[in-house]
């Protein structure tokens, strides 16, 4: 409960000096307006009690808000509704196992996907890739003293984000979680057996283990969600803080993109070397597109747009085909999809009524097709980086 409950879990980050998000708890659509206007927009809202992120949300705007408490959730003082800042920033998680006096980390993993994307649907890396030493060393630190400040005996799970140089404990979850089979094959520590082992009166010493960070192994090691959406035809595949992965499979190699190339092979993704990439993207979105853009074409891919980010994607220097929204010009973007003439289509959501209508016929329309569409351009890139280190750059002489 000390975990789970919002009042009790922030009195003991404070005490042991532990950061998290500006938040507070709301028990009406009142009160979490007025927390969200003190704290700054955009904010994550979630009910308290929640697994697999259900009915957790990203939201910008106070007419957003305003909607999901009327519409998503019941606030009450028995069912209270977390209001946090959203950090853009990398998330880690660590599972440890603790004693009550020696905690063991096995390993710390790093997501593709930024703080957003629910843990289970992000793509995570073994070891971290691009985490400094100082905050490897803050986040082991960190995970000591939660454990032993939450009395935790067994297995504990917890989400940090790293933002402008700083480490923030997002979620505590004193149990275990879809990661520790991940870590317990790629690292041979036991956590399973040892948690037991710790709740029955064992101590991890005994057992030949010390507190702190298990060593690295050798190698790079990726776990993929797999998901079933041609299956789950009403489902939105737009990915955010709601789970909606079935499972998840592992890639190995020397080096982060070949085994990646295996996780989203094994995950039964398709991850074409060549043809055509559609963008349509929300305004926030575009220069990050861009730029990911003229990667692509430098790698051979033609450029499918919407007419406003083709636009802005020649105003950089990219050559662009225009792709016109449903219902436009005969080229228009299911067209492009049904024919086969895209390999890829990103598609970051954009807010309004017919922007969201005209997204979810996006996606869905890729599903049906084979075509991969990917909704975070973290995923994107990661995918970006495996076609260049198996490509050769075109440019003219």
């Amino acid at each position: 409960d000390r975990a789970e409950n919002r009042d009790k879990f922030e009195k003991a980050l404070q005490e042991m000096q532990i950061p998290q998000p500006l938040g507070k708890t709301s028990t009406s659509k009142e009160e979490a307006i007025k927390i969200a206007n003190e704290i700054g927009y955009p904010v994550l809202v979630r009910p308290s009690y929640v697994l697999g992120g259900r009915a957790m949300e990203i939201v910008y705007t106070e007419t957003e808000l305003a909607h999901y408490m009327e519409n998503a959730v019941e606030a009450s003082p028995e069912h209270p509704v977390l209001v946090d800042k959203y950090m853009v920033g990398k998330e880690v998680e660590i599972d440890a196992i603790c004693d009550g006096e020696t905690v063991v980390i096995p390993g710390i993993m790093e997501h593709i996907e930024r703080a957003g994307v629910h843990s289970g649907d992000s793509i995570a890396v073994y070891p971290p890739q691009n985490i400094s030493q100082k905050e490897i060393e803050t986040l082991v630190d960190y995970t000591k003293r939660l454990a032993k400040g939450l009395n935790v005996i067994g297995l504990m799970n917890i989400q940090y984000v790293l933002f402008d140089g700083n480490v923030y404990v997002i979620e505590v979850n004193p149990r275990s979680s879809r990661t520790v089979p991940f870590l317990s094959k790629i690292t041979d520590v036991p956590m399973a057996n040892l948690a037991t082992k710790a709740i029955l009166g064992q101590k991890l010493k005994d057992l030949g283990y010390e507190s702190g960070l298990v060593p690295n192994k050798e190698g790079v090691f990726v776990k993929v969600p797999v998901f079933s959406f041609s299956k789950l035809t009403k489902v939105d595949i737009s990915l955010g803080p709601e789970m909606k992965s079935t499972g998840e499979v592992m890639g190995k190699d020397t080096t982060l993109e070949k085994a990646l190339y295996k996780g989203l092979v094994a995950a039964g993704r398709k991850v074409p070397m060549h043809g055509s990439i559609l963008f349509t993207v929300a305004d926030k979105h575009k220069q990050e597109a861009a730029d990911l853009a003229a990667r692509f074409h430098e790698v051979g891919f033609r450029i499918w747009a919407t007419e406003g980010t083709a636009k802005f994607f020649e105003e950089k220097g990219i050559p662009c085909k225009i792709g016109y929204k449903i219902g436009e010009e005969s080229v228009n973007l299911i067209d492009l999809i049904q024919k086969g003439k895209v390999q890829y289509v990103v598609n970051t959501t954009t807010k309004g009524k017919q922007a969201e209508r005209d997204g979810f016929q996006i996606r869905r329309m890729s599903v049906e097709n084979g075509v991969p569409c990917l909704t975070s351009m973290d995923t994107v890139e990661a995918i970006l980086k495996v076609i260049e280190s198996m490509s050769f750059k075109m440019e003219t002489m």
